[in-house]
């Protein structure tokens, strides 16, 4: 048993040995530039989908082992580690950083919020819609993290004003109250006190002066004794959970800067396949936007139907409010007054914001010509990240607020000025893992080209042609799904590009036919808390069991897929031409045509 334990304790360690000894024999054997990067492809396949080491330190590997097999030189590798996605990054980064420091994103899902009411069915559709809406700006971890806590605060108000409506009717005495519940989330100090000077009482209420965890407040709010109260109190706090889990992954797949699949794809597709240039901000949005609101809306209604139950009467919009709702709207109503007026910071964050957006929209719409045309000569030089860069930079130059000093005369006198966002507070938003992750897949795709890995790939994959083109997207689909729910979602695609597109191209179809599907069935990792952040976020509330996310999952998952096949064979088709095998991309003799 003792042997057993320390195999246990030293099991990544082990993984590693055992992974690197195990294929050694591939390149010792074949000898050949394929079968090395083989060796490495598979080597690091392991350790992504076990983690045996981070994600981050695995993606460094094709650094070490490259030169080492003699596929790369060491300079040629260390280029394929920063590209183009990076600057794109780093201006989303900004912005994201902007948005969050200054509160805009809280106001903007308690505004959205507030406009569709407060009954529990058009309540969960608001978290939804909000969610997904920021989601597309921010990554989808920060956005779950960022509404938890406003979620938490709205039901717990739902079960206290329920508990004390059936106190009232046991008792007949209405003179009891309850505490305001406060939202927790980190904040600096001067905003602290600010929020202090704002809050104001909910009438009928009283603020408590101490934080209360989570489970005594729920336990006193309920009065029976019970966590929830009731077991429809329970099935609330589910389904809300679950909505802020799935809309925020929904939510990022609407725009390239959504999710970091979505960028990953873009910057692979355009390295491989230089000459389409028919990916942008506007032609991705075109295309996900219908699928994004179709899975949203079909998996709010899975979602009402699993944990509330479905009735069309429920779509009713009445307008006697009750007394939970009242209360309900109340503490919306009161967290968002807390922010008080917007500020001088938001509106430039929002302004920015709105810029940036039209910038990417416009910049090359596709259907007629965009601002990037007015550059005679360099139009093909202005990308999406030239965008993301101009502005993000503009939040290191505009003033936010003023620094000032008393002077020995006693007059308080200007110094100097701090801009939106500060370099220190950008490094704790920029994600450098994802950074160094994607940078380490497209030095494998590199080497897996460099070495006619990917070239020996496509032609044993040949024989796939004579399937029907949808069996096999839907194949593709239905295997990416999988994986996604056991390894991450960016090892997952950074693993599984270069694979898909020399399957498309082995096949003679357009690679986007292939590409597009996979990379948005990657996000669809709803089954599991560890599938992805925000699942594990909504988890750690509590309110959760695994047997809940797989049931609700599942469902999300087929609904997925089916929106993204219909996508396929619809809409997305005129869009870019799917018919045919394009003229960028590689012509391959003696292959089997569907």
């Amino acid at each position: 048993m003792k042997f057993l334990s320390y195999i246990f304790v030293y099991r990544r360690l082990l993984l590693v040995v055992f992974t690197a000894v195990v294929l050694l024999p591939l390149p010792i054997i074949l000898q050949n530039k394929e079968a090395q990067c083989a060796y490495i492809l598979f080597v690091i396949a392991v350790f992504w989908l076990t983690e045996a080491l981070p994600l981050s330190v695995t993606a460094l590997l094709p650094g070490l082992l490259f030169p080492m097999f003699g596929i790369m030189a060491s300079k040629d590798v260390a280029s394929s580690y920063f590209k183009d996605f990076h600057l794109l990054l780093i201006g989303v980064i900004c912005l994201a950083t902007s948005i969050e420091k200054w509160n805009l994103h809280k106001r903007i899902a308690l505004r959205m919020v507030m406009m569709v009411g407060v009954d529990p069915v058009w309540l969960t559709l608001g978290f939804m819609s909000s969610t997904a809406f920021l989601s597309m700006w921010l990554s989808n971890t920060s956005t779950a993290a960022m509404v938890m806590p406003i979620v938490e605060a709205v039901v717990q108000q739902i079960i206290s004003a329920e508990a004390e409506v059936e106190a009232t009717r046991m008792t007949h005495f209405t003179g009891s109250a309850n505490p305001t519940l406060e939202i927790d989330e980190s904040v600096n100090e001067h905003e602290a006190n600010e929020r202090k000077e704002k809050t104001n009482q909910v009438p009928g209420y009283s603020n408590g002066t101490g934080k209360i965890s989570r489970k005594m407040e729920l336990e006193k709010n309920s009065g029976t004794g019970n966590k929830y109260g009731t077991k429809k109190n329970h099935m609330m706090y589910k389904l809300m959970c679950l909505c802020i889990a799935y809309s925020s992954t929904i939510g990022g797949l609407t725009t390239i800067t959504g999710t970091s699949t979505n960028l990953i794809f873009t910057e692979h597709f355009n390295t491989r396949y230089p000459d389409c240039q028919c990916l942008n901000f506007g032609s991705w949005f075109i295309f996900s936007f219908p699928a994004a609101i179709m899975i949203l809306f079909l998996s709010w209604i899975w979602l009402q139907w699993l944990f509330l139950g479905f009735n069309f009467k429920m779509f009713k919009c009445d307008k006697t409010k009750t007394y939970q709702q009242k209360a309900c709207a109340e503490v919306i109503k009161n967290e968002y007054q807390k922010l008080g007026p917007m500020r001088y910071q938001e509106i430039v964050t929002l302004f920015l914001f709105i810029v940036m957006a039209l910038l990417w929209f416009t910049r090359d719409p596709g259907f007629v010509s965009g601002w990037s045309a007015l550059a005679s000569g360099y139009a093909d030089y202005i990308m999406d990240s030239t965008v993301a860069l101009l502005v993000g930079l503009l939040f290191f130059v505009i003033p936010a607020k003023t620094s000032t000093k008393t002077t020995p005369t006693g007059e308080i006198v200007a110094f100097d000025y701090s801009p939106l966002i500060t370099w220190k507070e950008f490094q704790s938003f920029m994600p450098w893992d994802i950074a160094i992750l994607v940078g380490g897949g497209f030095a494998l795709a590199d080497g897996c080209e460099e070495s006619g890995l990917s070239t020996w790939i496509g032609n044993k994959l040949s024989p796939l042609g004579s399937l029907p083109v949808m069996l096999i997207i839907l194949i593709t689909s239905l295997m990416v799904t999988t994986l996604t729910e056991v390894a991450s979602n960016p090892a997952t695609i950074t693993l599984l590009l270069p694979i898909l597109s020399s399957l498309a191209e082995a096949i003679q179809v357009n690679p986007l036919l292939i590409l597009i599907p996979a990379t948005l069935c990657t996000s669809f990792a709803f089954l599991l808390p560890v599938a992805n952040p925000p699942n594990a976020i909504v988890f750690s509330y509590g309110h959760l069991k695994v047997l809940d996310m797989v049931k609700a999952g599942l469902g999300v998952n087929i609904i997925g897929v089916a929106v993204v096949m219909l996508a396929m064979s619809t809409w997305i088709v005129p869009l870019f031409d799917l018919n045919t095998y394009p003229s960028w991309a590689p012509a391959i003799t003696n292959k089997t045509t569907p």
